[in-house]
């Protein structure tokens, strides 16, 4: 199974890009970040319909679309990895996560996705929210290896 993390905007050097890295080095399915932009300046409802045709062009066809959004469902650790369990064991090739830009995904890209997934009711940077979700996916690797590493 391949992963994929797109996401509007692009990470500088900086410790949540190290933070995210940290943990993308450890996960052993492939991963790739794509990190994408519209550079021109349109009005928030235009730019959360443009972001969401970047993200959903740049997930590989026949893709699970995973859409994180503040709306999306609460799982605990050991859901996510029961999740990405099931999508290995039925032999999903490509898993796409997607991070919105700063005013979330529009009902388009929400309609396309296979799980709207929240980290909680809390706003979390989006450079954050990159290195959270490599952290929940190697937890959920490391996890179903039964690997100690999740101590809940």
């Amino acid at each position: 199974m391949k992963l994929l993390i797109a996401c509007i905007g692009r990470a500088g050097r900086g410790p949540e890009r190290d933070l995210y890295e940290h943990y993308a080095q450890r996960i052993r399915w492939p991963l790739v970040l794509r990190e994408l932009e519209e550079k021109r300046k349109l009005p928030p409802a235009q730019m959360i319909l443009r972001e969401g045709e970047l993200l959903l062009d740049a997930v590989p066809a026949k893709s699970v679309v995973v859409a994180l959004d503040r709306r999306g469902r609460v799982l605990d650790s050991a859901g996510f990895a029961g999740r990405l369990a099931r999508w290995r064991d039925d032999s999903v090739s490509d898993v796409a996560f997607v991070i919105g830009g700063a005013d979330g995904h529009g009902a388009p890209l929400l309609k396309k996705a296979a799980l709207v997934l929240s980290f909680g009711p809390m706003t979390w940077p989006h450079l954050l929210a990159r290195a959270m979700l490599a952290e929940q996916i190697y937890r959920a690797q490391q996890l179903l290896a039964g690997h100690p590493y999740h101590r809940a």
